[in-house]
């Protein structure tokens, strides 16, 4: 084999390890660690001029962690669908989160962990464009 084909081989196998496998329900985003997420997060609303300390108020007010519990999560191995299903107690007025992330409309996912995703997807969004935490919080 060429030396050109072998690097081109081995470029795309290091692609297909460095993605997570799909989940038993089929969305690769549910396998991925949270703490290579959270970063991306913090990151895009630092970008903004918001702080870290703002992305954290969404996180634990979307899914009731303490501060002490999302640094936990973060420094952990866990999974989106392992931190979404250990959140102490999910906002009840998440409900009222609405609009599209990505051009899928938030209220009408209905994979109930995606749309979790979603709407934490859509708090940092709104974060991170300039909104009032006081009307993110809803």
């Amino acid at each position: 084999m060429p030396a050109a084909k072998k690097a081109a081989a081995k470029k795309s196998k290091a692609k297909t390890k460095a993605r997570p496998a799909a989940s038993a329900s089929g969305h690769r985003i549910f396998s991925y660690p949270i703490a290579k997420i959270y970063p991306m997060w913090v990151h895009k609303v630092e970008r903004k001029g918001r702080t870290q300390k703002e992305a954290d108020q969404l996180i634990c007010w979307l899914t009731g962690y303490t501060p002490a519990g999302l640094r936990s999560q973060v420094k952990g191995e866990n999974d989106l669908q392992t931190f979404f299903a250990e959140a102490p107690a999910m906002n009840p007025r998440r409900k009222l989160i609405t609009g599209t992330v990505c051009g899928v409309r938030v209220e009408e996912v209905p994979d109930p962990l995606m749309k979790k995703i979603r709407q934490l997807d859509k708090l940092i969004d709104e974060l991170a464009q300039g909104k009032a935490m006081e009307k993110i919080l809803r």
